[in-house]
C-alpha cells in the first residue's frame, strides 16, 4: 500500500502508525513548507513534497489520508475519490452537513472506499459501554457523562470554542449519536476569554428521561497532555472510565464496574485507537473487514456536533 498523507500537524500521529507497518510500502507527505515537512522526513524517512497536485497525480498512491484543517476535508476527500483513490479523512468529516453529504455522494458515484477517523469508536472501553447499552447488560441507561481535558498540544492551534466543539467534543458526541441516535433537546454553553483555550459543556435529553452530558476544556499547560473519563449509570450498575493520553495517542485507560455484587475492575486490552483505525482501514481495503467508519455513519454525530456548536455560539 502506498499512501499520500496530507498535513504535517495531526498527520504526525498517522505518520507514526504508518512507519510501524511493514505492509505500507511508501508514504508521501504533503505540507505547505519545507520546514514543516522536515521533521517527518527526518523521523520517519518519508518522501515529502509541497506539490499537492503531484500527490494526486501519482498512480502508485492508492489511499489519500486527509489531515488538513476541517474546512478543507470535503474538497480533498471528493478530489481523492474522483482521482480514483480511496480516502481516510480526519475527524470531523466536514465543517458543514452540505459538505459531508458531498463526500457521501462522491463515494456512491465513484465507488471508492471512504473512511472517517472516528477513533473513539475503537477504544476498548467505549466498545464495552456501547455493547452494554445495546444489550441492556446492566438494565436501561439512566445517565451518561463524559469529560475531556487537554493541553494546547499542537503548535499554533488555540482550541477556541468553535474548534473545541468540532475537534475535542466531537468524538464523544459521535459516541452518543452512535448509541442513542439524535437527542430530543440540546442545551450547551461555553467560555473563552483573552487567554488561550476554552471550555464547553452540552446537556442532551433522550426519550425515557435519559440525560447525557459532554464537557471539554483546553486550559492546561502542555505538560498535562490529555485526560478525562466517563460515567454511564444504568438501572443495575455503573461503568466508570478514566484515561490519560497525549498528542500522538500514548497513554492508558481503565474501566471499573459497580453493581450490587461490588466493585470490579474490568480487564480490557490496551489499544492505540489511532493505530486501530488505520489497521481497520487497511483491512477493509484488503477485503478482510467491513467498514465501521463510513462517511454515512458519521452524519448523525456531525449533525449533533454542529447543533452543540450553534447553541454555544447563541449564548456566547
Amino acid at each position: 500500500m502506498k499512501i499520500g498523507l496530507l498535513g504535517t500537524g495531526f498527520g504526525r500521529a498517522h505518520a507514526a502508525v504508518y512507519a510501524a507497518r511493514p505492509d505500507v510500502e511508501r508514504v508521501v507527505v504533503f505540507g505547505r513548507t519545507p520546514a514543516g515537512l522536515r521533521p517527518l522526513a527526518e523521523q520517519f524517512g518519508f518522501d515529502t513534497t509541497t506539490d499537492l497536485d503531484a500527490v494526486y497525480a501519482d498512480p502508485d498512491i492508492g489511499l489519500i489520508d486527509v489531515c488538513l484543517p476541517t474546512p478543507l476535508h470535503a474538497d480533498h476527500a471528493v478530489r481523492a475519490m474522483e482521482a480514483g483513490k480511496d480516502v481516510l479523512c480526519e475527524l470531523p468529516l466536514a465543517a458543514t452537513m452540505q459538505d459531508a453529504r458531498r463526500i457521501v455522494e462522491a463515494q456512491h458515484v465513484t465507488g471508492r472506499q471512504a473512511f472517517v477517523d472516528l477513533f473513539a469508536r475503537f477504544s476498548p472501553v467505549n466498545e464495552y459501554i456501547l455493547k452494554a447499552i445495546a444489550e441492556s447488560t446492566y438494565g436501561p441507561l439512566r445517565t451518561w457523562e463524559t469529560e475531556v481535558r487537554t493541553a494546547l498540544l499542537w503548535e499554533g492551534y488555540d482550541l477556541r470554542l468553535d474548534s473545541l466543539v468540532m475537534d475535542t467534543m466531537h468524538g464523544e458526541l459521535d459516541l452518543f449519536a452512535t448509541a442513542l441516535g439524535r437527542p430530543e433537546s440540546v442545551t450547551a454553553l461555553g467560555s473563552e476569554g483573552a487567554w488561550h483555550g476554552s471550555a464547553g459543556e452540552a446537556l442532551l435529553t433522550y426519550p425515557g428521561g435519559v440525560l447525557v452530558r459532554c464537557a471539554a476544556s483546553a486550559l492546561k499547560p502542555k505538560s498535562y497532555g490529555m485526560g478525562g473519563g466517563s460515567r454511564a449509570v444504568f438501572a443495575d450498575g455503573v461503568l466508570e472510565t478514566e484515561f490519560t493520553g497525549g498528542a500522538e495517542g500514548q497513554g492508558g485507560t481503565r474501566l471499573v464496574e459497580y453493581t450490587e455484587a461490588g466493585r470490579r475492575p474490568v480487564d480490557l486490552p490496551e489499544r492505540d485507537a489511532y493505530a486501530a483505525v488505520i489497521d481497520h482501514v487497511l483491512a477493509c481495503l484488503a477485503g478482510k473487514e467491513t467498514s465501521r467508519i463510513t462517511p454515512e455513519s458519521a452524519l448523525d454525530g456531525l449533525q449533533l456536533t454542529l447543533d452543540v456548536r450553534r447553541r454555544i455560539n447563541e449564548q456566547a
